[in-house]
């Protein structure tokens, strides 16, 4: 995972030798996965564990969409995503793990993390948001911090999402035309492509620090963003020791008899109009063929 002669082995300035996942394969296999989280939720559940993930990498490299697909099933109760915006002037002040570790999950519960405490190891660095010393002494605590961790029990998974500078500018330009993606779009984004290399630099060096056998990193190629989540989840699911756990049987009970319960007049409430049955009225009057839901 490190430079060699000084060039970045993750960057690649063409994608034409990514072979792209086929929708159909991807799908059947996106949901037999996903039907393993579900399993592993309920291991998590009932077992009382403790399980931390943190998504790491560079901009637009599909960190997010691989988020949606891991929880899509998922009881929110039990598996939720941590996206913490800036911090405040009073968490300036305070230990730089704190905020996250306000966050951290409780016996039975899952934490996604969309980007993490390794803020500090990236944009941090490369946009001097924070000082050398800082940057310094965050390399030396991320490790200890970590394994305090592990050795209470939590399990914790890092993953690093790598994706080549001519598809992460592909992205963007599609970000930037797409009216319902464009909120995607920051100039910390932009900059992002000034700076390919120094971020590349910083990456190098965090992964030297902080990729230790407690808590490995895991790089995920993702310029096909398919394969990315379908990689990223079955690796996360091997290393997981989870089994079937058993839950309690449940019944569907008979639905007792009318008291005599009448429901109020319909004029009493106020409904919401049937905008559904104008749509289908006015695609069935320009002539189009009404098709059944699924």
């Amino acid at each position: 995972m490190a430079k060699k002669d000084g060039v970045d082995p993750h960057r690649r300035t063409t994608d034409d030798d990514v072979e792209r996942v086929p929708k159909a394969i991807y799908e059947k296999e996106l949901y037999r996965l996903q039907a393993e989280l579900v399993e592993l939720q309920e291991w998590v559940r009932l077992e009382g564990q403790r399980l931390v993930i943190l998504f790491e990498g560079r901009d637009a490299a599909g960190k997010g969409s691989t988020i949606k697909r891991v929880t899509q099933y998922l009881n929110p109760r039990v598996a939720s995503i941590v996206a913490l915006p800036t911090p405040t002037d009073r968490q300036r002040s305070q230990w730089y793990f704190q905020r996250y570790v306000e966050n951290f999950p409780a016996a039975g519960e899952i934490k996604l993390f969309d980007r993490s405490w390794y803020n500090r190891a990236g944009v941090e660095r490369v946009m001097g948001f924070c000082t050398p010393d800082e940057y310094r002494r965050f390399l030396h605590q991320a490790p200890i911090f970590e394994r305090l961790l592990v050795e209470d029990g939590i399990i914790l998974r890092k993953y690093w999402f790598s994706v080549s500078d001519a598809e992460q500018e592909r992205r963007f330009r599609s970000r930037m035309h797409d009216p319902m993606r464009q909120w995607k779009l920051s100039p910390m984004d932009m900059e992002s492509i000034t700076r390919w290399e120094d971020y590349s630099r910083a990456k190098d060096e965090m992964l030297v620090h902080t990729d230790i056998p407690e808590s490995p990193w895991y790089v995920i190629e993702a310029d096909d963003k398919r394969r990315a989540r379908l990689n990223m989840i079955h690796h996360f699911l091997s290393t997981i020791p989870y089994f079937a756990a058993m839950r309690p049987p449940l019944e569907l009970p008979t639905r007792p008899h009318s008291t005599g319960y009448e429901r109020p007049p319909r004029e009493l409430s106020h409904y919401v109009p049937d905008h559904a049955a104008d749509v289908i009225a006015k695609h069935e009057k320009s002539g189009g063929k009404g098709g059944k839901g699924k």
